[in-house]
């Protein structure tokens, strides 16, 4: 997995997981360098297997790389801020969802499709990481002109917009974005995970020592973080 650029990982869990969860983070500082057909083809089909309703798999993703027809395009939806670091992406990607999914002979609303769609990109993303790549998602680009430009159909949500590309050096990003070139930290699951009804603590232990948590990880997820 490629280095952190402020140095060691500042994310510790308070319990075992695999360190692919705590490594994927998202830079903004990309090389630029070619992405090979055999890192994306292996990425979407990680996403592929995502879980979603009825298997109605809602999502589906648009991708330009630098060089290719599309790419100009797919830079111009980004906000003026994000174009400054996304264009040095090695690939644009628009993931769309879809609303409706038929059920029973009946076509009707999947009001599961955004939900969907963000377990598959989560697959999307962490073999990406396995890979030696990262991504970062974007929610400020212009959905309606990614729809018109795209020729995406009306019956699809566009969702977000994601860059992949390998991780690069902090002094090749502008000066703007430096503070922010790190992992970021995450709530304690305290304050996200409630018994019977929302708001209360549920009464099992949801905090510990992160010594405690690597030292139940087995040892082959330890060698590898």
């Amino acid at each position: 997995m490629a280095a952190l650029t402020n140095g060691a990982n500042p994310r510790q869990p308070d319990h075992p997981v695999h360190p692919v969860f705590t490594d994927r983070w998202s830079p903004r500082s990309f090389t630029g360098e070619p992405l090979p057909d055999s890192v994306l083809a292996t990425a979407f089909e990680a996403a592929r297997w995502a879980p979603s309703a009825s298997n109605a798999q809602p999502w589906r993703f648009v991708f330009a790389r630098p060089g290719e027809a599309a790419w100009d395009k797919f830079v111009s939806l980004l906000a003026e801020r994000n174009a400054r670091w996304a264009a040095r992406a090695s690939a644009l990607i628009v993931i769309v969802s879809e609303r409706k999914v038929e059920r029973r002979g009946e076509v009707v609303a999947n009001v599961s499709h955004s939900f969907d769609a963000g377990a598959a990109w989560t697959n999307f993303a962490h073999q990406a990481l396995l890979l030696g790549w990262h991504t970062h998602g974007i929610g400020g680009f212009d959905r309606e002109a990614a729809r018109r430009v795209l020729e995406i159909p009306d019956d699809f949500s566009v969702e977000a917009m994601v860059a992949i590309g390998r991780q690069g050096a902090l002094d090749a990003l502008d000066k703007e974005f430096h503070a922010g070139e790190a992992p970021n930290l995450r709530r304690p699951i305290g304050e996200t995970v409630f018994a019977g009804i929302f708001g209360v603590p549920a009464p099992i232990e949801l905090t510990q020592s992160s010594e405690r948590a690597n030292a139940e990880r087995p040892n082959a997820e330890r060698n590898a973080a």
